[in-house]
């Protein structure tokens, strides 16, 4: 018998007493190794009750004792880091090393949360008038809850709770019911670290629970992380009933290359960036730009890119894992097929991926189209799986054009040994997080995670018809420079941030 995954309430694990549960699936061979509750109403009525009475004297705990927490959940983290990312692996099928990089980057913002008292500081002024000081205090919302994808199990739940928590709110995790061992496992360990009873709650389920959360007014704020459909349903009924809402959603990041670039850095990195984690991840280069002269290095990224075999997690030569369910591989395989009916050029063809032993995983090989135009299904979809569609242009501001089409805006990079190109398509690039001479431009915790236009709707901006900018945003610009002309005056590595 499968084992039955349970609520977290009051401080407590529960069985839940719903009828409906959702099978758990080992993705490389569609063994059910445990079955998620579909919450009932009751069960999420309590898990509310429980965090707003928790809020009342969680509030009130001094943030240097909330800091310490945070200091002991991220020694049990690390105490205990292979054993959940082995846990991680067998419900999503990714590699013991990718898995292992999920869990860590979680640590690290479980570090960050740790230094939250010099983060909560307010601001004062004297004198604001004759006689009269002025200062502000940062203060708790209440009950914060979050909505987590199965991509990244580990790592986005521990974007979520244990940063509210330490500002000192309470907290409703609603992980993704595809893998939700993972989060259970984080919530142990939390509990292990003197978390105090309801600061953090755990509710499974799909639509329902998550129409609850959206819906319950004693949940003051959401965070969701996702596909555009949903970010968008979840933002508009989130803000509807007056609720903070922060929605990350979908992507289609652009790699450009230039005919200055390094070459083999370029094929090296092209590669792991476009079908690492199967393709997903929404910071996945899933479009090489190729500019002038460097579309002649097409073929040789394509035959790299054959190169590349998917395997069971603990498989140690496997490059990536299976697809996280059979719905997702058909998903790919017909972005596949649509593409070749489309007239893109089929170079390296992932349909029917076999990996020995697994006859049944959800495998899709490394696929690569070239002569891929704007108008083209492949391009305009995000896919989510180990495909790159390669296009060319004659300049670097045909790129820019290209790009900036774009609805999304999550990350995107460059590569080019011109320090000039890179000023240039960094300040002008409509995308949150550029990379420059690295493929995916992903920040630390103590940076913006900011994705633009179609890859985000939140408080600083949402879109609609158009992107709608309110203010300001911030731009994060990750550079690792190879051979450049401001190389010698900034170092070999730089990391700019922007705002």
């Amino acid at each position: 018998m499968s084992k039955k995954v349970p609520l977290f309430i009051d401080g407590e694990f529960v069985q839940s007493n719903t009828s409906n549960w959702i099978d758990v699936t080992n993705p490389a061979t569609q063994e059910v190794i445990a079955q998620a509750p579909c919450a009932t109403q009751d069960e999420m009525k309590k898990a509310v009750e429980s965090a707003k009475k928790a809020f009342l004297t969680w509030k009130e705990v001094p943030v240097s004792e909330r800091a310490r927490v945070m200091m002991r959940y991220q020694a049990l983290l690390k105490e205990h880091h292979d054993e959940i990312a082995e846990i991680l692996a067998s419900e999503t099928g990714k590699t013991f090393d990718d898995a292992k990089g999920d869990v860590w980057r979680g640590i690290e913002v479980v570090e960050h949360a740790a230094n939250i008292p010099s983060l909560l500081m307010g601001e004062t002024v004297e004198n604001v008038a004759r006689g009269i000081d002025s200062y502000s205090y940062t203060q708790p919302l209440g009950v914060c809850a979050g909505i987590t994808p199965f991509n990244f199990p580990a790592m986005i739940p521990l974007w979520m709770f244990p940063l509210a928590i330490a500002c000192g709110n309470t907290f409703i995790l609603k992980p993704s019911e595809q893998d939700p061992l993972t989060p259970t496992r984080l919530v142990e360990l939390f509990e292990q670290a003197g978390a105090p009873k309801g600061v953090l709650q755990v509710i499974h389920g799909g639509k329902e629970q998550v129409d609850f959360l959206l819906d319950e007014p004693a949940v003051r704020a959401i965070s969701f992380v996702g596909s555009v459909a949903v970010g968008q349903y979840i933002y508009r009924r989130g803000t509807e009933n007056m609720k903070r809402v922060q929605a990350f959603a979908g992507a289609k990041n652009h790699c450009v290359i230039m005919p200055d670039a390094n070459k083999s850095q370029v094929i090296s990195n092209l590669v792991g960036a476009s079908v690492g984690a199967a393709g997903q991840r929404c910071m996945a280069i899933s479009v090489a730009v190729f500019v002038g002269a460097a579309r002649e290095w097409i073929p040789e990224v394509a035959a790299e890119l054959a190169k590349v075999k998917p395997g069971a997690w603990n498989d140690t030569n496997a490059a990536y894992g299976p697809l996280i369910s059979p719905q997702a591989k058909q998903r790919v395989e017909n972005f596949i097929t649509q593409g070749q009916k489309e007239g893109a050029e089929l170079l390296v063809d992932g349909r029917d991926c076999k990996v020995d032993g697994f006859p049944n995983g959800n495998w899709v090989g490394p696929t690569m189209f070239s002569k891929v135009t704007t108008d083209m299904e492949i391009y305009k979809n995000e896919i989510f799986g180990p495909v790159l569609c390669a296009t060319e242009v004659e300049t670097l501001d045909d790129a820019l054009a290209l790009v900036n089409a774009n609805p999304y805006g999550n990350g995107t990079s460059i590569f080019t040994a011109s320090g000039a190109a890179a000023r240039k398509y960094q300040h002008n690039v409509e995308v949150g997080q550029v990379g420059i001479n690295i493929p995916i431009p992903v920040p630390l915790p103590f940076f913006s995670f900011t994705g633009w236009k179609g890859s985000f709707f939140g408080d600083l901006h949402a879109y609609g018809k158009q992107a709608v900018r309110f203010y300001s945003e911030t731009k994060t610009i990750t550079a690792r420079w190879f051979e450049s002309d401001i190389a010698d005056a900034n170092g070999p590595n730089m990391t700019i941030h922007l705002k």
